[in-house]
């Protein structure tokens, strides 16, 4: 009987910090103080600090986070957005919702992020914001990007919802760009309980409109200075529970790496593509995401074994009948290989070692016998 192995398990993290949680939670039930008070402040200077940026706000999720980022920037109707079509449909949802149109590049082979090359190709007069976005736990390419975004004097909106604690030459996710955008959706390598999102800035002019958006666009109760603005506010429960969380981050995203490096090892000789950590950066493994022209044999037989596993993402967002529109001549070649070939394996901190040999056998095990 094979070891099975779920693809992740909150549950572990949460029993081995319980009693923590409990006292945050019951700090915030007795303090009778539940939205925009002393822990989403505390929270926003803790994890301003952790990004090595001046400013964060506090938001009600990632998806929000980019959309306010967006109309902070002023991005609206008739201008373009260029960002990536392998990260799911949240970027494209954010940019259609201020008005604007997606321009969708194509990514870096070996690190699944965008294109410099291809950035500087879709650069038009309507070009308004870049939104690279961090995949997997690696960091796109920051030099060259915003080697372009300087040339033409275009700001970054950087999507960190699964970099928390990535690095690139020694620059944390969120510190670079002119802002920003995490996610704390319970499966991120910093999840709350619930929803919760964040902006990181240096420039204090747009965290102040950040904070006003996120809140109607107020500039104080009930007057409105500013349009565009939504109710999307990071709640005090969620914000106490993640500053708890926060303070365990760094030793959880060293697990993460100690994990990759096991896989390595142990994957080094069944012919898959595996991630690497780029030379420039620091990679945090939200996902282990492996490459295969036998995708569904080694899924399917991983499933058979007990074995989870999830495919991030399966249809490109220019693929989407949504977004189709959108969609460059030609398509995007590497994007859409790439994604008939991914496939995620288990990946969290609280992974035993027996686990992650259990998971490299079954794959083994899968691919027995497979000729491509």
């Amino acid at each position: 009987m094979h070891l099975r192995v779920p693809f992740g398990d909150l549950k572990r993290q949460h029993d081995a910090i319980r009693a923590e949680l409990d006292a945050a939670v019951t700090r915030v039930i007795d303090s009778g103080w539940y939205i925009l008070g002393p822990e989403v402040r505390a929270f926003e200077e803790a994890f301003a600090a952790f990004c090595a940026a001046r400013y964060c706000i506090g938001v009600a999720n990632g998806t929000e986070a980019l959309q306010l980022a967006l109309t902070a920037l002023g991005v609206g109707s008739g201008d373009e957005v260029i960002t990536v079509a392998n990260a799911g449909i949240y970027q494209a949802i954010t940019i259609v919702a201020v008005g604007a149109r997606p321009v969708f590049v194509d990514v870096d082979a070996s690190s699944h992020t965008m294109d410099p090359a291809a950035l500087a190709a879709a650069i038009t007069p309507r070009t308004r914001a870049i939104m690279p976005v961090h995949l997997y736990g690696r960091m796109a390419d920051m030099d060259a990007i915003m080697a372009v975004a300087d040339r033409y004097g275009i700001p970054v909106i950087e999507d960190c919802a699964q970099a928390h604690g990535a690095t690139w030459r020694g620059k944390p996710a969120g510190s670079i760009g002119a802002l920003g955008c995490f996610s704390f959706y319970p499966t991120k390598n910093l999840g709350a309980l619930g929803d919760g999102g964040a902006i990181a800035t240096n420039d204090e002019t747009l965290a102040e409109k950040v904070r006003r958006l996120r809140q109607y666009g107020w500039e104080r109760k009930y007057y409105t200075r500013d349009a565009g603005g939504l109710n999307s506010r990071l709640d005090e429960l969620q914000a106490a529970i993640l500053t708890v969380k926060l303070r365990h981050l760094p030793a959880w995203n060293a697990r993460r790496r100690a994990i990759a490096a096991q896989y390595r090892t142990l994957l080094a000789d069944t012919g898959l593509i595996l991630p690497e950590a780029p030379p420039d950066g620091d990679h945090v493994y939200h996902l282990y995401v492996v490459r295969t022209s036998a995708r569904d044999v080694l899924q399917a037989g991983l499933r058979d074994e007990g074995i989870g596993t999830d495919i991030h993402y399966p249809l490109p967002a220019h693929r989407q009948p949504t977004y189709a529109s959108f969609a460059p001549p030609g398509g995007l070649p590497t994007t859409e290989r790439l994604a008939q070939e991914i496939l995620s394996l288990p990946m969290f901190p609280e992974l035993t070692d027996n686990e992650v040999h259990a998971v490299a056998a079954a794959v083994k095990r899968a691919l027995r016998g497979w000729e491509g």
